[in-house]
């Protein structure tokens, strides 16, 4: 019986050892001293035109009705990929900058870089997820917020699902959410959700203007909170 019992225990076990990923108890924004990133695609694929504007210019629109809602006390960056065309694969698929780094009162800031930014390359997002983890984060306490929005899914050769599973083995205090803006591959979808899922963040797909606004709303109002989940290598 003792030997019964014990299979059991390794059966229900192994699951949790094995991925070795963190399941934060808490995961939330909070008004006080948040540290809030956003990670942008402008990609050439933002050109496209979606409700009579383009794509990018729906992002634009969206962020200056956003940044003036987001708490003072918190320190807002912004990252943006593909906004540089490059013909050479391994340097388009380094297209990623930080425009603005995390600092209070930055929302004008990053309206006025918002304005000359322009659609033009691929679509890194691994390696931007990379970097803003490396960098851009490096240095600032508690949890750190990724709100990453692209129209489309990874095209450089990398699996950003992956690289949050690869994440949450070693870090506690990365959560990034995704906004997958107008994407149909049910593939590029899966690898965005894990993205989020496997880091406590949240997934929303938004079609239209109206669900990217309020998406994005839901996303920095502080009453959020999401368990990380579990996923298979």
């Amino acid at each position: 019986m003792k030997n019964f019992w014990f299979l059991i225990f390794l059966i229900t076990a192994i699951p949790v050892f094995a991925y070795n990923l963190y399941t934060p108890d808490e995961y939330k924004y909070s008004q006080d001293g948040d540290k809030l990133l956003f990670v942008l695609d402008f990609s050439n694929s933002m050109t496209d035109y979606l409700e009579h504007k383009t794509k990018v210019n729906q992002v634009k629109d969206m962020m200056r009705y956003i940044l003036p809602q987001i708490s003072p006390d918190t320190k807002v960056g912004m990252r943006v990929y593909g906004h540089t065309c490059n013909l050479i694969a391994y340097n388009a698929c380094r297209s990623s900058e930080l425009i603005v780094p995390l600092g209070e009162n930055n929302s004008e800031v990053i309206s006025n870089e918002l304005s000359r930014l322009r659609p033009r390359g691929m679509t890194p997002i691994t390696y931007s997820l990379k970097q803003a983890v490396k960098k851009d984060l490096n240095g600032f306490g508690g949890i750190k917020h990724i709100i990453l929005l692209t129209d489309g899914g990874e095209n450089c050769d990398e699996s950003p699902c992956d690289y949050s599973i690869a994440l949450m083995k070693t870090r506690r205090d990365i959560k990034i959410d995704v906004i997958a803006f107008n994407v149909n591959d049910d593939d590029d979808l899966a690898q965005l959700r894990c993205t989020a899922d496997v880091t406590g963040g949240n997934f929303t797909e938004a079609e239209t203007r109206a669900q990217l606004f309020h998406s994005m709303e839901e996303l920095v109002t502080p009453h959020k909170t999401v368990e990380a989940q579990i996923y298979r290598p």
